[in-house]
């Protein structure tokens, strides 16, 4: 039996009175799950690169990190 046919041999023995919790769960674990795209790969991996060499911008405080969009 798969885990598919389990979990719906169960919704069976579940009464109407707990079956909001069920749905709850249910929607939750239906969300698909985001695969980055090549872009973003790329992107964690110069992030990677940069923590290595000490590279980059750092920032004290958000308030400098915000200055520094406005440039």
């Amino acid at each position: 039996m798969t885990y598919k046919e389990r979990a719906v041999q169960l919704l069976d023995q579940i009464p109407e009175s707990k079956m909001f919790y069920i749905i709850g769960i249910l929607e939750g674990a239906a969300i698909p799950e985001d695969i980055p795209n090549e872009e973003t790969l790329a992107a964690f991996a110069e992030v990677d690169e940069m923590k290595k060499n000490g590279s980059g911008q750092r920032f004290q405080n958000l308030d400098d990190l915000w200055a520094s969009l406005e440039d």
